[in-house]
């Protein structure tokens, strides 16, 4: 099956073939995108950080987020306005105290890989 769209139709390529497998695996614009902000998220490491802790010890209050990264109390709350936007988090209130969670399921897969590779 050939996906070389027609603007592109005319340019020379090596292995055809792959070039098709490659538009193929590439995919649709908006899923490309969408990963890529994902992937946005996780590329701040006080934002990762933030996320790690919430992943791996459970539902976490701001302060005692902002106790574990070492970021402040501000920082930690702007941060998890941002993934809360996202989608990546969700708060549950008991009381004043609000603990936040992953509940983003690719996410939770990212930072399960992150989480047990180590340095690598």
């Amino acid at each position: 099956m050939h996906l070389v769209p027609a603007e592109r139709a005319d340019r020379r390529t090596i292995d055809g073939h792959r070039v098709c497998d490659a538009i193929a695996a590439i995919g649709e614009p908006g899923h490309v995108r969408a990963w890529a902000d994902r992937f946005s998220l996780l590329a701040d490491p006080r934002r990762l950080a933030l996320l790690l802790a919430l992943y791996r010890a459970g539902p976490l209050a701001v302060s005692d987020l902002a106790v574990a990264t070492g970021m402040n109390d501000p920082a930690v709350s702007q941060a998890l306005r941002l993934l809360r936007a996202a989608g990546v988090v969700e708060g549950e209130k008991e009381g004043r105290i609000v603990r936040y969670r992953v509940v983003d399921a690719a996410t939770a897969d990212l930072l399960e890989h992150c989480a047990t590779d180590g340095a690598h």
